[in-house]
C-alpha cells in the first residue's frame, strides 16, 4: 500500500507541498482559460500555509516587474490541509511539521518560524483560503495583498490565521470593505473556494505552487514547484516567443515603493544585488533609519519607514 503523503511536509527537492489527493495531472492544452487583455495568463495554484509559496515569493515579483504588461498572474486556492483527521508519512499533529518549516526556510533562504506549530497551530488552511476569496470578491490588487500579509503573520509573526481576528486585521490594513468582507467571507467565498477546489481536481493539480502559463491560442506549459527564477522566464519566452523584457528601477527606494515588505533574497532578486551583500546593505539602511527590521529565529524581513514610503 501506497503510504499517504502529508501536504505539510513539502519535498525540497521538487520544491512542492504536495496535496493527499492523488489527481493524476490532465493535458492541459487548447485552455479555456487564456487571457484575452494580457499575452499570456499565469493561473498560480497556491495555498496560504504552503512553505513552498512562500518559497516562490521572489521569482513571482520579479515576474510582475518585468512582464507585467504581458501577463497576468490568476490566484487559486488549492486547499493544502482541509484538517488533521489523518495520519500519514509519521505526522499525526501539528507540532510534527514544526521542524520541518525550519528546514524548509533555510533550503529557500526566506524567513519561516517553525514554532508556530508549537505554541498556536493551525487546524486547517481553508479558513486563510475562503479569506483570500472573500477579498478577492472586492479588489484582485488588495486580495494579493492581503494574501501577502497572511503570509507574513503565518510564516514569520507566528500568528494563527485561521483566527477571525487576524483575517479581520490582515483586510483592514488592505482597505477593504469589512462589513462586505466579513458578509462574502461567511456565504460568497465559500462558493468560490471551492470551485478553486473543483477547478484544481479538473486539472489534475497535486501540489503547490503549481502555475499553468496559457498564450492567447489556449496553449499552455505547466510549471511545477520553486525553481530559479530563469526557469520560469523560459517558460514564458517558450509560450509567447516574442515577449518582451521590461526595465525598472532597481534601487532599494524604488522597489520599497513597489513592495512595502521584502526579505534579504527578495532584496537580492529584485535588485540584482548578490545575496551575499544584501544583508549589509539592508543594515546600513536600518542604521540610517530608512528601513526597518523585522527578526525572526530564522531570518527578518524589511519594511521601509513611514518618513521614507
Amino acid at each position: 500500500m501506497q503510504e499517504e503523503k502529508n501536504p505539510l511536509l513539502c519535498d525540497i527537492d521538487t520544491g512542492i507541498c504536495e496535496i493527499a489527493e492523488d489527481n493524476s495531472t490532465k493535458n492541459a492544452e487548447n485552455f479555456d482559460e487564456n487571457s484575452k487583455e494580457k499575452s499570456v495568463k499565469i493561473i498560480y495554484f497556491t495555498d496560504p500555509i504552503c512553505s513552498s509559496c512562500w518559497g516562490i515569493e521572489p521569482q513571482l515579483r520579479k515576474l510582475k516587474l518585468e512582464y507585467g504588461n504581458d501577463i497576468e498572474i490568476e490566484y487559486r486556492m488549492g486547499g493544502l490541509l482541509k484538517d488533521w483527521s489523518y495520519n500519514s508519512g509519521g505526522i499525526s499533529k501539528p507540532s510534527d511539521v514544526a521542524e520541518h518549516w525550519d528546514e524548509v526556510s533555510a533550503h529557500y533562504d526566506m524567513p519561516i518560524d517553525g514554532d508556530i506549530w508549537l505554541e498556536n497551530p493551525l487546524h486547517s488552511s481553508y479558513p486563510p483560503s475562503i479569506a483570500f476569496k472573500a477579498a478577492q470578491i472586492q479588489d484582485e490588487k488588495k486580495a494579493q495583498d492581503f494574501l501577502r500579509e497572511i503570509k507574513e503573520m503565518v510564516f514569520l509573526q507566528k500568528k494563527n490565521i485561521c483566527d477571525w481576528e487576524n483575517l479581520a486585521f490582515a483586510a483592514e490594513k488592505c482597505d477593504l470593505n469589512m462589513v462586505k468582507f466579513k458578509e462574502d467571507y461567511e456565504n460568497a467565498a465559500n462558493l468560490l473556494f471551492q470551485e478553486d477546489l473543483n477547478f484544481a481536481r479538473k486539472l489534475g493539480v497535486r501540489g503547490f505552487p503549481t502555475l499553468f502559463f496559457i498564450n492567447n491560442e489556449g496553449k499552455s506549459e505547466i510549471m511545477y514547484g520553486v525553481k530559479p527564477y530563469e526557469s520560469y522566464e523560459a517558460i514564458l519566452k517558450k509560450i509567447n516567443p516574442s515577449i518582451k523584457t521590461e526595465s525598472y528601477k532597481k534601487d532599494w527606494e524604488s522597489l520599497f515603493s513597489k513592495f512595502e515588505t521584502m526579505t534579504a533574497l527578495e532584496f537580492s532578486v529584485l535588485s540584482g544585488i548578490n545575496r551575499s551583500e544584501t544583508d549589509a546593505i539592508l543594515d546600513q539602511l536600518l542604521a540610517d533609519e530608512k528601513i526597518e527590521k523585522f527578526n525572526t529565529k530564522n531570518g527578518s524581513i524589511w519594511t521601509c519607514t513611514k518618513a521614507n514610503s
